[in-house]
């Protein structure tokens, strides 16, 4: 177990290192299911209430807000089927302008309605679990959130505890 909290311990000192120094940030650490994420506590706080699959956070304006979760993949959705999912349900209508894709995962992210969206999707436990990571703000505060966004991308680690 030591050998383990120090192995997370040294995960938030690496993705630390893509922030400013003087930029404070919090690891978060999913216990269920193992992933991580890395965010600039100025920019982002934990909205309530917290749950065991996933978090919420949102920018102190309201307007940006960061998401991270992990779920069992019960209907046996492929990638593909999964990714094709989120185009109808969540990003209809959406200008897409980067999605690629991988064996395990993949991106997809653009502008709907002058928010910028950014979500990227990985199958993990031999694809029985889907965790997800997303952000989404104004496309006027881009400037703002564009390199946050990029931080925050090379942080996240996708999470392989409870794969049963």
């Amino acid at each position: 177990m030591a050998s383990l909290l120090a192995g997370f311990a040294g995960l938030g000192a690496a993705a630390a290192q893509d922030f400013a120094p003087s930029e404070e940030v919090a690891t978060y650490l999913n216990k269920r299911y193992g992933f991580t994420i890395t965010y600039p506590t100025a920019h982002f706080t934990p909205q309530e209430p917290l749950r065991e699959d996933g978090r919420v956070w949102v920018s102190p304006d309201g307007n940006a807000k960061l998401l991270a979760g992990a779920f069992g993949n019960d209907e046996g959705l492929s990638l593909i089927e999964y990714r094709s999912f989120l185009m109808k349900e969540s990003y209809a209508n959406a200008q897409v302008d980067y999605a690629p894709v991988r064996n395990t995962w993949f991106v997809l992210s653009g502008t709907r309605d002058g928010t910028i969206f950014y979500e990227r999707v990985t199958f993990s436990c031999g694809g029985r679990r889907i965790n997800s990571w997303a952000m989404l703000y104004p496309a006027a505060e881009r400037h703002v959130y564009d390199g946050i966004l990029e931080k925050i991308a090379r942080t996240y680690r996708p999470g392989v505890r409870n794969c049963e």
